[in-house]
């Protein structure tokens, strides 16, 4: 048992006064009690050191140290330096333990983390401080049957704020009872009235005039009666007047003078005890005058009261909501009190090290004395002629006397560094395992959060199947579906998920501008938009702390871009948002030189002449990301810069000048890296560097040959689909042209677009031939059960906003799918390129051989 006497700094307005208390720590609350004396049962307050640091200054003087806890400052003061580290450290120890103890996860939840928290071991890995040995004349249940350090006054340790308490432990006292001091037992056998404050703050107390004992708070004896009150009087009294454990002591003693010495320190006791009894009776005396007046009340109110059921029922209930209503408001408040103690756990760790620093300088400094005067004391004593001339005795001694004080100042410091370290380190270990239980509770609340999406999202399904099924039901039934899907509409994702703990919380509209949940102005599909939302929700909770943090991590650690397998695989993996503006930037420097000053002589020569696509441009600006905010306002500021792009890019490549879908690929340029000119040489190097020549024409002949190129290797890595459609005259080129043409663009939601840019940018054109076929791949099995080519062209319109799951999506493109290298695509477009001009050439001979025809029939 940890426990024994300290004294406690007790303030009451300027006056302030050491009060001699009996220091007892509660292994089950990680509380250190204080009493008067060691014969007390119940305590005066306590100190919460789950949450508190320890400190000791040199400057305090010895033995003293401090508790510091998120409300007060305890300061504390041992009778010896040995005893002051000796409480120190084990109370370091036992908050370790109480803390340590009370992070660890019951077993159901030790899926979620992947390594148990460390118990303290029994050796550190730094030993600030040797262990310090137990002063058992101090410390201990043996300093219990010591006498308690003399007073100068009777009354000078009475608390006055825990007066009922000092009443319960006076008259316990001179019971004389036999039961030992920690025993909970109370001298009343009424326990439901003991005084438990649950958070005593601190004690004030004062030193105890004649007239101030009744300034005390009389409701805490008003439940007892005057009669009950003097009853206990009279037997302690009656049992007092016998000493009753006095022979048993005596006879323990065989010395004669042992026996007087004892006999001496029992009056020397009794006398006191004397001098305290006649206030205790001033107080009594006034405590029975107010029991009986509250008796009174009491009995008036419980005269008058009349016994209702019903109402004490319904009162019952109320109490019962009022209950639970505190119980969320209590776990409301742990929460802030939790992290209030952390912030104050990490200023005070600061302190800490700034008050060390502080420390070490001036050791520093003192042992720079010390040299000197070690220096300046050998030259005098080589040279004893001179020392005889010029030192005295008396200055020689001082001179010693000065060097002693210094050595015991610097091993004070000493000490006081190592222990301040030591704190410094366990405090740390204790934030670190609060940070781990963090982490973990976060992780778990992610993975209930994306499990209650998940689940939602299924319902949700099945209401959409029920939905396309309604026509067949009976009207009841299909009544019954109207109003549960009209119900699931009316429910907010954003509202609910504002109700609980919103760990990663799915916006309107992404970092980018684009709208997270798509806005369906078919009736039918709006059900479908709230199953998307759920599934982002879901899919953004579930890689959050598995998949994003490390990757993120990944990114962090890169600092100058160089080509790289690793790079490679990160680029896949997706680029984070804070580094995919500088890697596209250093993408697209790669392939195009930056000509000075090019970008504004183009736009120079656009303000001067009009250039003949300058209308269609005008008129695709606001057909641009329509889903997207920065594009979707006529008052965009974006929409000038795109303007400016596409214009400036018409002078720079008349070849092509413009042509539609290059609006969308400047736009996502535009709001990635955010510059222009970098916008305008991105989009040059996708139509220039990444496309094929003449993709972009007026005839898009190469467009028209990759789309031959993917159906091909749609046969071949998807033979099941490909037969499929053709089965019901399925032309796929209908639904994958723009893909192609746009990159995309306006097909993808945007975290899975910009994570397909991203690889875009970096390897060509291949990598949306990976992605086309990893989306049918993805939906394969559902295209398989539609029967009917109508059905199939309608899901094919809309199918790629429902993949939701951008990693699984980019698994299937880069490593469940076969991969095809660049060489076999470039001998496929090849082969294809000479097949479509030899079919060019033919309908050109067929319609100039028409032509003729009819110019030889006449009109």
């Amino acid at each position: 048992k940890l426990c024994g006497y300290l004294n406690k700094l007790g303030i009451k307005g300027p006056i302030k006064a050491w009060k001699s208390r009996w220091f007892f720590y509660d292994e089950n609350k990680c509380h250190l009690l204080y009493y008067r004396t060691a014969q007390d049962i119940n305590p005066l307050g306590s100190i919460d050191l789950s949450s508190a640091s320890f400190d000791c200054k040199v400057e305090n003087g010895e033995g003293v140290f401090e508790i510091r806890t998120p409300n007060k400052v305890f300061t504390l003061k041992a009778i010896s330096k040995q005893a002051m580290m000796y409480w120190l450290q084990q109370l370091q120890m036992r908050r370790w333990d109480f803390c340590n103890t009370q992070s660890r996860f019951p077993v159901d939840s030790s899926q979620l983390v992947n390594e148990p928290l460390a118990g303290r071991t029994n050796v550190d890995s730094e030993d600030f401080l040797p262990p310090v040995k137990t002063p058992t004349e101090a410390v201990g249940l043996k300093a219990a049957s010591l006498p308690a350090p003399q007073i100068s006054t009777a009354l000078q340790n009475i608390s006055l704020k825990h007066p009922w308490t000092e009443i319960q432990n006076t008259v316990y006292n001179i019971c004389g009872s036999k039961q030992h001091w920690g025993n909970n037992g109370n001298v009343f056998s009424f326990s439901e009235f003991q005084e438990q404050p649950e958070n005593p703050d601190e004690e004030q107390e004062a030193e105890v005039e004649a007239g101030c004992a009744g300034q005390f708070s009389l409701s805490c004896v008003s439940v007892f009666s005057a009669e009950l009150l003097l009853n206990w009087v009279r037997k302690a009294r009656w049992m007092n007047s016998g000493f009753p454990g006095l022979p048993e002591e005596l006879s323990r003693e065989r010395n004669p003078m042992d026996k007087v010495s004892v006999l001496q320190q029992q009056i020397l006791t009794l006398t006191e005890e004397v001098k305290s009894q006649k206030e205790l009776v001033k107080l009594l005396h006034k405590a029975l005058e107010a029991a009986q007046q509250e008796k009174r009340v009491s009995s008036m109110y419980l005269t008058a009261a009349e016994d209702k059921d019903r109402l004490e029922l319904v009162r019952h209930k109320v109490r019962q909501i009022a209950d639970l209503t505190s119980r969320l408001e209590a776990l409301e408040q742990e929460k802030k009190e939790l992290e209030q103690i952390v912030t104050l756990r990490d200023s005070h760790i600061q302190e800490l090290q700034e008050h060390v620093q502080l420390l070490m300088e001036k050791n520093h400094a003192k042992q720079e004395v010390i040299m000197a005067l070690t220096e300046q004391r050998a030259r005098e004593l080589s040279d004893p002629l001179q020392e005889a001339n010029t030192i005295t005795a008396e200055t020689l001694y001082k001179q010693q006397e000065e060097i002693e004080h210094l050595k015991d100042d610097i091993d004070a410091y000493k000490t006081q560094n190592q222990f301040l370290n030591s704190e410094i380190h366990e405090i740390t270990r204790l934030w670190t395992s609060v940070a781990k239980n963090e982490k973990a509770l976060l992780m778990k609340c992610a993975c209930l959060q994306a499990r209650n999406c998940q689940m939602e999202s299924k319902y949700l399904t099945v209401l959409r199947k029920l939905q396309e099924a309604v026509p067949g039901l009976p009207s009841s039934h299909a009544e019954l579906v109207k109003n549960l899907i009209q119900e699931a509409l009316q429910c907010n994702v954003k509202e609910e998920a504002e109700e609980g703990l919103n760990l990663n919380p799915v916006s309107e509209y992404d970092e980018y501008g684009f709208m997270t949940v798509p806005d369906y102005e078919v009736e039918d599909w709006k059900l479908l938009a709230k199953i998307q939302a759920l599934e982002i929700k879901s899919n953004k909770l579930r890689s959050h702390e598995v998949v994003e943090k490390p990757l993120r991590d990944r990114w962090n650690s890169i600092g100058e871009l160089s080509p790289s397998a690793e790079l490679k695989s990160l680029i896949r993996s997706g680029i984070p948002v804070e580094h995919r503006q500088r890697v596209w930037r250093w993408i697209v420097s790669q392939h195009c030189s930056h000509l000075p000053d090019h970008y504004q002589r183009l736009l120079r020569q656009s303000k001067s002449t009009e250039h003949p696509a300058c209308r269609q441009i005008e008129l695709d600006l606001p057909r641009t990301l329509t889903n997207n905010k920065h594009f979707s306002s006529p008052t965009s500021q974006l929409i000038p810069k795109l303007r400016r792009v596409l214009l400036a890019f018409s002078w720079h490549n008349p070849a092509i000048g413009y042509c539609q879908g290059l609006n969308r690929l400047a736009a996502v340029a535009l709001l990635v890296l955010e510059d222009e000119e970098s916008a305008f040489w991105c989009l040059v190097h996708i139509v220039e560097n990444l496309m094929p020549a003449d993709y972009y024409s007026d005839t898009l002949i190469t467009s028209q040959v990759d789309q031959r190129v993917f159906k091909d290797f749609l046969s071949e890595k998807l033979p099941r689909l490909m037969a499929h459609f053709e089965q019901y005259r399925i032309d796929v080129s209908l639904i994958t042209f723009n893909w192609f043409l746009v990159a995309f663009v306006d097909s993808l939601v945007s975290e899975i677009l910009l994570r397909v840019w991203d690889a875009f940018l970096y390897e060509g054109t291949k990598v949306i031939f990976r992605y086309a076929l990893a989306i049918f791949k993805y939906n394969e099995e559902e295209i398989l059960r539609i029967h009917d080519s109508v059905e199939i062209y309608q899901y094919l319109r809309f199918f790629t906003r429902m993949i939701m799951d951008g990693r699984k999506l980019m698994n299937i493109a880069f490593n469940d799918l076969n991969p095809f290298p660049m060489k076999l695509l470039r001998n496929r477009r090849s082969m294809h390129r000479e097949e479509l001009e030899a079919e060019l050439r033919e309908l050109e001979q067929i319609k100039a051989a028409y032509v003729k025809e009819r110019a030889e029939q006449g009109p």
